[in-house]
């Protein structure tokens, strides 16, 4: 009797924090999800009350739109871009903290976190003070090692203006995943350095040998979450530095293409479909990234 009240009350337990999540996931996951894949199939401006039934059509055009392959193309880079650089960057810093015995280790930490405490929109305003061609740092900065004022318009290049997107993102991302790393690192047996020691490895053999299949469940989880954040999330980068893709579309990604069509032209049911459309492609691209680096665990005993 004793038995089964306690498991009850340890049933209660877990209920009671598992319910009021499980409740917010689906009002404001689940909900919008399924509200976005119903409108997909309406055409409705999104401000009446009025609208139609078309089916696939909005679908139907997505795959006619030079725009939306476009953006996907830009998504992509961006997730691959990002992926490279914050992984390589926030690997190597983890491991100059963690294995150089670097002075000052705490200090560095904090200083690489700030931009995950600063605002999306803050560092979006920092870097077009950057990039600005007049009064921005990236040209005063140039300026210094030539004859003339440099005057370069960074964000003003159709073919490159994308590439110019890649150092606010990886520069944000690189705290985070860096502490990561680290936590994954300070929790390695200094033993098994040791006898690398002894065998005669250096710190490129060790890193190869012992750092990274220890640590290897961190880099799975940090990629992936740089992929999904990156289909999901590189709007606001693009709408704040590009204003909304320009110039001629360049920069357009998924999120901000649905943003103009839907709250822009008022075509809220095609954007919905961009919606599911994004959707789709997180989906599949987080699972053949799970697929291609699946890999046997490496315990520490």
């Amino acid at each position: 009797m004793r038995t089964s009240s306690k498991m009850w009350k340890r049933n209660i337990f877990i209920a009671s924090f598992i319910i009021p999540t499980f409740i917010f996931f689906c009002v404001f996951t689940i909900y919008p999800v399924i509200q976005a894949l119903q409108k997909s199939f309406y055409d409705w401006s999104g401000m009446s009350e009025n609208s139609e039934f078309i089916g696939f059509d909005n679908f139907k055009e997505l795959f006619k739109d030079p725009i939306i392959l476009r953006a996907i193309g830009n998504d992509y880079f961006l997730v691959v871009g990002k992926v490279i650089g914050i992984m390589i960057l926030a690997t190597f810093f983890a491991v100059a903290l963690t294995r150089f015995r670097v002075k000052g280790t705490s200090f560095f930490r904090a200083i690489f976190f700030i931009p995950n405490v600063i605002s999306v929109v803050v560092i979006g305003v920092l870097w077009n003070f950057i990039y600005n061609p007049q009064i921005g740092f990236l040209n005063a900065f140039l300026s210094l090692f030539t004859s003339e004022k440099v005057d370069i318009a960074w964000l003003g290049f159709p073919k490159h203006t994308i590439w110019m997107l890649l150092p606010p993102t990886i520069w944000a991302g690189i705290g985070f995943y860096m502490i990561l790393m680290i936590a994954a690192i300070v929790n390695i047996p200094a033993s098994y350095y040791e006898a690398a020691n002894i065998d005669g490895a250096g710190q490129w053999a060790q890193f190869r040998h012992v750092t990274m299949p220890l640590i290897w469940e961190q880099i799975k989880v940090s990629i992936v979450n740089i992929v999904i954040t990156t289909l999901n999330g590189s709007f606001v980068i693009v709408q704040l530095m590009t204003n909304g893709g320009q110039p001629d579309n360049t920069t357009q990604v998924m999120g901000s293409y649905l943003y103009r069509m839907a709250f822009q032209q008022y075509h809220f049911g095609y954007g919905a479909a961009i919606g599911v459309l994004i959707l789709i492609v997180s989906l599949i691209t987080t699972l053949v990234l799970q697929r291609i680096m699946r890999q046997e665990t490496i315990e520490m005993h």
